[in-house]
This record gives structure tokens, sequence and C-alpha cells, in this order.
């Protein structure tokens, strides 16, 4: 059985992603995975929502509280974080454990460690940083993953950070770009965000909106307009009837109405129609839009579907082979 653990020096920089990924490639290869994100003198009230996105996908019988236990106190933590995990761990062949960059964790687990590092962070310092944290954790550390490489940027990005890794004398996993889909909202937590009300199509609420659109100021844009983008949410007045039409005969996920007015009968037939949930918020239209962007800032990968892009992302980017060989399991 090998413990392996997924940490970072930064908030946001994807653990809870990287974990999901090796996951289900784990998983596809027939070996029993379990998960542990032990929270530090924190109460986590209903559960942490990462941890209860891991249960999920893994399929794990354990009670959350196991999965995501609260430990307390300054002393002997990394002796109760090891209690902890081998009570979930005696059926597991691997056991994916994501918390802080503590070497008397790692040591008590004797885990190898990966470390996710977030490309928008920079390398500026990035040297003294793995002289002062990465060193630290010795023959510990399997190497590090770039997470979070604009597109255009993939190869330098990684040729950069390279650099650096192999002159701390630390080896580059690989370096996943940025996907729009990993970071999408459901409509449901669209309408949770804005605090709004879904009028029709509730069922819905699941399907993930990959982009945004905002009713153009025009007297009517027509479909034309909003054909520009699939698959997204149009934020509108609610009293631009006009607008809401014409966004409904293109491939949009959901209407967002503006100003707390309802829609006309006309627009609610035709969205219930072809299924488009209608979501009425009480925010203008410049708050709203505001309230998306700050949503999206916080998106967090814990939807099932996004999972197929994540995994063909990193079955590319990264040296599975590599990584098997290193954890000592036979792919």
């Amino acid at each position: 059985m090998t413990a392996l653990y997924v940490t970072s020096l930064t908030e946001g920089a994807g653990k809870t992603t990287i974990c999901a990924g090796l996951a289900k490639q784990l998983l596809s290869n027939g070996k029993k995975v379990g998960f542990l994100k032990p929270t530090i003198a924190k109460e986590v009230e209903g559960g942490d929502s990462d941890a209860l996105f891991m249960r999920q996908i893994l399929g794990l019988d354990e009670p959350v509280d196991n999965i995501c236990p609260v430990i307390s106190g300054q002393n002997n933590v990394a002796s109760m974080v090891r209690r902890v995990y081998d009570g979930i761990s005696s059926d597991k062949d691997v056991v994916i454990v994501e918390g802080m960059c503590e070497r008397n964790i790692v040591e008590a687990l004797d885990a190898k460690v990966i470390i996710v590092e977030d490309y928008s962070k920079g390398s500026e310092g990035s040297e003294a940083k793995f002289d002062d944290a990465y060193k630290d954790l010795g023959e510990y550390l399997l190497g590090v993953v770039l997470n979070k490489v604009p597109l255009g940027r993939l190869e330098k990005g990684y040729d950069e950070f390279s650099s650096q890794f192999s002159k701390a004398g630390v080896t580059m996993l690989g370096a996943l770009p940025e996907d729009r889909i990993l970071f999408t909202l459901s409509v449901g937590e669209l309408a949770e965000h804005l605090q709004g009300e879904i009028l029709n199509s509730v069922e819905k609420s699941q399907e993930l909106v990959e982009n945004f659109m905002l009713g153009a100021m025009t007297v009517d844009p027509g479909p034309e307009y909003f054909s520009r983008k699939a698959n997204k949410a149009v934020v509108v007045k609610g009293e631009r009837a006009d607008m809401q039409m014409a966004a409904l005969e293109t491939a949009v996920r959901c209407l967002i109405l503006s100003g707390n007015i309802a829609p006309i009968p006309a627009v609610r037939y035709r969205a219930k129609d072809k299924n488009i949930p209608i979501i009425v918020v009480k925010s203008d239209t410049t708050t709203a839009v505001m309230a998306i962007e700050e949503a999206l800032d916080r998106a967090k990968l814990n939807q099932a579907k996004k999972l197929p892009r994540l995994t063909e992302i990193m079955e590319k980017r990264l040296n599975f082979q590599n990584l098997y060989q290193e954890l000592s399991l036979a792919s």
C-alpha cells in the first residue's frame, strides 16, 4: 500500500484537481484508491466540498468525517494523521492525501509527495522557495506538477519552470494547461451564487456553462449575435424580451434575467418548450456580471462531467508510466 501526498505552497493551486485526475487514472488501472484530507484545527461545517467530491468519484464507503477529519491541537498532529490514515488504508492499493506541505506528516505516512505549482503565481523567487520547502522534503519528493498554464505559453512555461526545477534538483512531472471546461459553473451553481430563482427546467441545473454573453445594448441584436458562442449563459435585462427570445434561438444553457423582472409569457413558454432554464435575479446587470466573475474565480473541479476532460489532459501531459514506477505500482 502506497501513500501519495499531494500538496502546494500556495492556496488555489489546484491540489484537488490533480488528486481527482490521479485517482481516476489509478482506478482505470484497477487500483483500489482511498482519499484523505485532514483539516488541522478548523471545523468544517457540512463536510469539506472537495472531500465530498472525491468520496463520490471514488465510490468510497467511509463517512466523510473519516475522509476529512478535523485534527485539533499543536502536539502530535503527525501521529494523529497517521492514526486516521491507518483506519482507512487497510484495503487500498493507494491512498491519495491532500494536505499542507509538512515534512513531519509526510514522514509519519512514509508518503511520496507531488507538489502542485500554480503557473499564475510566477517563477519569481522559485529557487529560494525550492531551497526552503522542496529540499526539506528530501527523498520523499517525487516532483512538481505545473498547473494552470495558458495554452499559448505551455511549451515556454514548461521550459522556464523545468530549468528552475532542475537547478534545485527537483523533477518536473508535467505541465497542465488552463482549460475552460475544468473551471466552469453549472446552471445551479450560477443560480446559487447570484441568489436567483430558477423558474423552469430545474432538472437542467447540473448542465455546465462554458461561456457567458451579455445582452447587447442595441435595439435588437438578433440570433446572429448570440450565435457567436455555444453552451453559454446569457445575462440580459428583465424587460428586454426581444433579446431573451433571440438568445433562446441559439445554443444557450440558461438565461439570467436581471432587475427582478419575471419574463413575459412568450419567453417563458419558449424556454419551457426548449428546456432552457430561466434564472431571475434581484440585482442589476452590472452587479450580476461582477458576481459571476467572482464565482468563476472560485470555481472548483466539483462536477463529475468535468472528469473525462481532466483525464484526457492529464494522460497527455503527465508521464504516468514513470509515476507508477516511482510509486512501485505495476501499471
